[in-house]
């Protein structure tokens, strides 16, 4: 660098403020003026003039600072943006993952469901063969029912007759004697009370069996998959019926049917529904307790609701949210699958319907199905 250039004589500069003050500091005010002999004059510029030059040299590293700060503080930026798009994509990719998870779950779910419609599918076509070879037999018995009653009535009738013939004869003759001993060895007159009295029993069980096996092939009946206009209440009736012998040890099943429209649905996967509310009803009170199963219509609304109603053990408030989870139950183990109120979840839903539950321990449940009266022209089959 190139010594300054000498101050002119008649036009001394200033010196540097920092010098200045330094000059004040440790001369005080005997400090020489600038315009004192020249040789010092020309010292006091010279270290004025290195004082500037470091000034010049501090503003350009401070600039170069500056510089090299502004591009760190770009450079960090990107680094963050990076981070934050890497962040980004590692929650996309736990995302995916957990969307996989909840989608390779809900495979697995619908592949049970699948695979237990199959396996009640299978059942009920058996049922509805078992149905059809029971339904022949018992066909007979009732015919030949009819016929044996008619039989015994002669058979009464001609016992009546024998004993009045034989009331006719002298009171020693040997047959008339004969007679009478047979009458009281057979107790003929309890026979003629009480014989009416087995045959109309025997034909009531009869008819019994034969409803019951009507029953059994209605609700087992092959599932056409569509939607067809039928009375609810037959339905419930039906399945009342099948369920019956699990419900009649420990439960009075009382009905209140109001006035229903017929109603566009499928039949025997509604059934299922009720079929699977009445059995976990059941299973719900553990002696004795009572059912109820009350319908009404919601003209207004264009509805219908099925309401069932058990004075069992409740469900506990934790619980209500899973109770339509597939292999979510709370009942023992051997005694639920889990998957009675998920398939009826389901079978509701796929009717344009809903399913209320209104349930809290020790108070029992009521389920609600509540269908539309007519599906949409656009529904897809059921």
């Amino acid at each position: 660098m190139a010594p300054p250039e000498p101050p002119r004589e008649d036009s001394p500069r200033p010196l540097h403020p920092l010098l200045a003050r330094q000059l004040r500091r440790h001369l005080g005010e005997s400090a020489p003026a600038p315009a004192e002999p020249a040789a010092w004059t020309r010292f006091l510029t010279a270290v004025s003039d290195a004082y500037e030059q470091f000034d010049r040299d501090r503003r350009m590293t401070e600039h170069s600072l500056e510089l090299m700060s502004e591009e760190l503080n770009q450079r960090n930026d990107e680094l963050r943006r990076e981070l934050a798009e890497r962040r980004d994509a590692e929650a996309a990719l736990e995302r995916e993952k957990a969307e996989q998870a909840v989608l390779i779950e809900r495979l697995a779910d619908a592949r049970q469901q699948l695979f237990h419609a199959e396996k009640m599918a299978s059942i009920g076509q058996l049922a509805a063969g078992v149905a059809h070879e029971i339904n022949n037999p018992v066909g007979y018995v009732q015919a030949n029912l009819g016929a044996l009653g008619n039989y015994v009535d002669d058979l009464l009738q001609l016992a009546g007759l024998v004993e009045a013939l034989s009331a006719a004869l002298p009171a020693d003759h040997p047959q008339r004697a004969q007679a009478e001993a047979a009458c009281r060895n057979l107790d003929l007159p309890f026979l003629r009370e009480d014989i009416p009295s087995l045959m109309r029993e025997t034909a009531e069980g009869v008819a019994r069996v034969r409803k019951i096996v009507a029953d059994l092939r209605d609700f087992s009946h092959p599932d056409s998959g569509g939607f067809t206009v039928v009375d609810l209440h037959q339905g419930l009736r039906s399945t009342l019926n099948i369920v019956h012998n699990e419900l009649k040890y420990k439960c009075e099943v009382c009905t209140d049917f109001g006035e229903l429209p017929q109603i566009e649905c499928n039949p025997g996967q509604l059934n299922q529904v009720f079929l699977n509310l009445l059995v976990n009803a059941g299973h719900a009170i553990a002696e004795r307790g009572r059912i109820e199963i009350l319908t009404r219509s919601h003209a207004e609304r264009g509805e219908v609701s099925v309401a069932i109603t058990d004075t069992g053990c409740g469900i506990a408030a934790e619980h209500l949210g899973r109770i339509f989870d597939p292999f979510f139950t709370t009942k023992s183990v051997g005694k639920g699958t889990g998957l009675g109120l998920s398939l009826s979840y389901g079978i509701v839903q796929r009717h344009n319907g809903r399913i209320e539950v209104d349930s809290a321990p020790g108070r029992g449940s009521t389920f609600r199905v509540v269908l539309p009266v007519s599906q949409p022209a656009d529904a897809p089959p059921a």
